[in-house]
């Protein structure tokens, strides 16, 4: 593998990373932190870029190109470029404000990836993707629809930085009583006709008509050169007919996917359910060739399809040409979620065991905002949701879209934290002076706050949790080491400049040190280090 970074670069990388934090105290919040300013993520020293090193990389012995050749095909996968989340001063940025996140299509996907034998590309890897793909044990909301779990210890990857777990935890809505109005918007074009695509979308999407009712309706649309109904709001216990629909499908042409995209919405609306789950599920790669076929140009579209009441999920297929950068912009932008479908038992757990989490919202417009005490916290940083982060004005701004979360669903954030002795005030903490100096507010490190609306609200909710100094344990639960598990493989992948020196057998290391459940994690990280890219070598 070509070194992303030169050793010098590396060692600087480090220096700064070094030079930023002090010793903190483990029983208190700890010593103060003097940089002067935070940390900044680095980039690739490589005169290609990402994608194109990943294709370079996966060239097969004849392919003199760029592009790998893939069962006679070429790798022409796109993925958008993402710049880790640096360090910020709570002196300069006290408020930390983002999007949750649900989607775990990056997981799946680069679990394609390592089974295959590739080379990961690290644009592929969002870290709360991985995080989010796996399941924890969270206290259920006593009212409304999320409640906020909290756990501080310290992080395992920077011996100077305290970790933080914030576990969102959506209820579970009695879903059998809600009708439901699918449309099955199915790419049909000739790039969707090997085994990993068409084929696993008819498995997938039959196993979801198997499980739905008599006042539930199905519509299928498909898309190639141009866009044709092929079934229109057929009842849900008539699954014969909606699977042998399914199976006359075919694929060849060219991709004409906006056109699919408005004929299904209108089928949506034809067919809505008032107080119903009416949901456009598309399945494609998402190599889109005629009409609008930008991540721009679909993104616009999509998001005038927002406030119809239609919510949107995004399923993605298949290898070689797959274009994660425009489903993740449909999903985002259409009130949606995104899961990468590699093989029949993942359509099963997303569209059947999981199907209330994938069909369901319970609170959309979801957002949070953590503000940091400054007399308690010098820096922090965000461990992925980089392509989520919001401006703190919009944390309040009922009309700024954001995250939905389905029924039953968690969202799982992690903040590397280094502790701080000053007596700087703002905010909450500035505005209650006469508390601090009674020692109301002074063992606060911070306070997690939630907004979301009820799926027909358009005014939000707010719902709020302080972490104390206090609160710090050195024992950890198994929510904090096997979300750390994640993060930590994320990071191997992705050549994380904040996690340097970690390696692939660190990970697993810290899994059997923790006794982490997670055997689904476990095996993919040794077939990762079978492939013989497993090596700290391999990565500077």
């Amino acid at each position: 593998m070509k070194k992303t970074t030169s050793n010098s670069i590396k060692r600087n990388l480090i220096t700064a990373l070094s030079l930023m934090m002090t010793a903190t105290m483990l029983a208190s919040c700890g010593s103060g932190y003097d940089g002067s300013e935070s940390r900044k993520s680095g980039s690739y020293n490589n005169e290609r870029t990402t994608a194109e090193n990943y294709r370079y990389n996966n060239v097969t012995a004849g392919d003199t190109d760029g592009t790998a050749n893939i069962g006679g095909g070429y790798n022409t996968e796109e993925y958008n470029h993402l710049t880790e989340n640096g360090y910020k001063l709570v002196s300069d940025e006290p408020l930390s404000t983002f999007s949750t996140d649900v989607d775990t299509a990056s997981y799946t996907n680069v679990r394609r990836m390592i089974n295959d034998g590739w080379e990961v590309d690290p644009d592929a890897v969002r870290t709360e993707e991985f995080i989010n793909y796996f399941k924890y044990d969270y206290e259920k909301p006593a009212e409304g629809a999320v409640s906020i779990n909290t756990e501080l210890s310290d992080c395992p990857w920077n011996s100077e930085a305290k970790l933080m777990l914030v576990g969102l935890q959506a209820r579970e809505a009695k879903v059998k009583d809600v009708p439901t109005n699918l449309v099955f918007l199915i790419d049909v074009s000739g790039s969707m006709e090997d085994e990993d695509k068409l084929p696993l979308v008819q498995q997938a999407f039959s196993m979801l008509a198997e499980n739905l009712g008599a006042d539930d309706r199905v519509s299928i649309v498909t898309y190639a050169g141009s866009d044709s109904v092929v079934l229109e709001g057929e009842s849900g216990d008539n699954s014969e007919e909606i699977v042998s629909a399914l199976n006359s499908l075919s694929a060849g042409g060219s991709t004409a996917g906006a056109a699919g995209i408005t004929t299904a919405y209108k089928l949506a609306e034809e067919y809505f359910i008032e107080g119903g789950n009416n949901r456009v599920i598309l399945a494609t790669d998402g190599d889109l060739n005629v009409g609008l076929s930008s991540e721009e140009e679909l993104t616009d579209l999509i998001s005038q399809k927002r406030d119809s009441g239609v919510y949107l999920s995004v399923l993605g297929f298949g290898s070689g040409n797959y274009k994660d950068n425009r489903l993740e912009a449909l999903a985002d932008n259409g009130n949606g979620n995104y899961a990468y479908i590699d093989s029949v038992d993942e359509a099963k757990r997303v569209l059947v065991t999981e199907m209330s989490g994938t069909l369901f919202t319970v609170a959309k417009d979801a957002k949070v905002q953590i503000e940091f005490n400054p007399e308690n916290v010098s820096a922090y940083r965000l461990v992925g949701y980089e392509n989520r982060l919001l401006n703190d004005e919009d944390f309040e701004d009922d009309t700024k879209d954001a995250g939905d979360i389905g029924s039953g669903q968690q969202v799982t954030v992690l903040y590397e934290i280094v502790p701080n002795n000053g007596n700087e005030k703002s905010l909450k903490y500035q505005d209650n002076e006469s508390k601090a100096e009674t020692n109301e507010l002074s063992g606060e490190m911070l306070t997690v706050s939630v907004r979301y609306k009820d799926p027909e609200a358009s005014e939000s909710k707010l719902i709020d949790k302080s972490v104390m100094c206090s609160d710090y344990t050195e024992a950890v639960s198994q929510n904090f080491a096997k979300a750390c598990s994640a993060a930590e493989f994320a990071m191997v992948l992705r050549k994380s400049d904040y996690a340097s020196g970690l390696t692939a057998q660190g990970v697993v290391d810290y899994m059997e040190q923790n006794n982490v459940d997670n055997s689904e994690l476990f095996e993919l990280i040794y077939k990762y280090m079978q492939n013989g890219t497993g090596s700290e070598a391999s990565y500077w």
